[in-house]
């Protein structure tokens, strides 16, 4: 059977693992995983989807070894790639910047220079990254979003190196006319995320009666869009998406993080009564440096591809918690 082969760098990872369950869902598509394991990587839950054995194969690699890259791209000579390998968490930026700039950087640009040896006509590239390479929205202006035309300013080790990541795709379209798609997506939520994030943080210390640390006085506002919606997005992208464009990719759940952990207190005290209120949990602790006061995303772009939000933050926030009991 002729398939189509779909190469996922981070799949292992919390949106790359939807993504590719997603993908085994449609036939005639073998998925490659490039992944290097790392401590966010969950590569063992793929194994247990239905036809996994048949049209999924794990690579545990490291795209910072050009050699390896470069040998299984000329291997494999995909069809498409999502090219969602980074590593992602701010905090761990601040403290150890070196594995930013090789994993981003360094890994971003051994696929591109790969991928421009071997690949074939109708080749395909999608380029994921973050609203975080905006920088920062002043929090009292409603009415500015960020857009694909906003200029970046990235603010921390980890949105410069998915910047420099973003400027490479786009040179390299430019330049050899490589034929890639950028996405810039707002903050994900959703099953499986790993515990070091605000949300999945909050709800794993609230049921086991632990602090609930905030930031600062958490007035910080982010964008929150559910990993479902993302999948969608992306694939839509990969679809529809014009080569040499960038869609911004947003879930229209601008909030508060103090206003995120008193939503999922909120829902908490509905289905653990017993154990309410929840909010009694917080503990307000020192922000961190440089932290962004505001990110906000106009998915106008993307909508007229046929895109929009599905889920509601807090019935998404329900069926996660839900999820957890």
């Amino acid at each position: 059977m002729n398939m189509e082969k779909i190469l996922v760098t981070g799949g292992a990872g919390f949106i790359g693992r939807h993504l590719i369950k997603r993908l085994l869902k449609i036939p005639n598509l073998f998925i490659y995983n490039f992944d290097k394991l790392g401590y966010a990587s969950n590569a063992a839950e793929l194994n247990t989807y239905t036809d996994a054995k048949n049209r999924y194969q794990l690579l545990p690699y490291n795209l910072t070894d050009e050699t390896i890259v470069q040998e299984w791209i000329r291997i494999l000579q995909p069809d498409k790639i999502f090219h969602l390998a980074a590593e992602s968490h701010v905090d761990n930026s601040i403290h150890n910047p070196k594995d930013f700039i090789y994993s981003n950087i360094v890994g971003t640009f051994n696929l591109l220079e790969a991928c421009r040896l071997y690949m074939e006509d109708d080749f395909k590239f999608l380029h994921v990254s973050t609203d975080e390479v905006f920088g920062s929205l002043r929090p009292d202006d409603i009415e500015t979003y960020f857009v694909e035309t906003t200029p970046y300013n990235p603010r921390s080790p980890y949105s410069a190196s998915k910047a420099a990541s973003d400027h490479l795709v786009m040179a390299w379209h430019n330049t050899y006319k490589f034929p890639a798609v950028i996405t810039n997506c707002s903050n994900n939520y959703g099953p499986g995320q790993h515990p070091e994030k605000l949300i999945p943080m909050t709800i794993t210390n609230a049921l086991a009666e632990k602090p609930i640390t905030v930031h600062g006085k958490g007035e910080n506002i982010r964008d929150w869009l559910h990993v479902e919606d993302h999948v969608n997005a992306l694939l839509l992208v990969m679809d529809k998406g014009l080569v040499g464009q960038q869609y911004c990719i947003g879930g229209d759940g601008e909030l508060t993080n103090i206003e995120v952990v008193y939503t999922i207190c909120s829902v908490l005290d509905e289905l653990r009564p017993e154990h309410a209120p929840h909010s009694r949990l917080i503990q307000h602790v020192t922000d961190r440096p440089g932290n962004d006061l505001k990110y906000a995303i106009n998915p106008n772009k993307i909508q007229k591809l046929g895109w929009s939000a599905q889920y509601n933050f807090k019935d998404g926030i329900r069926d996660l918690i839900k999820g957890c009991l």
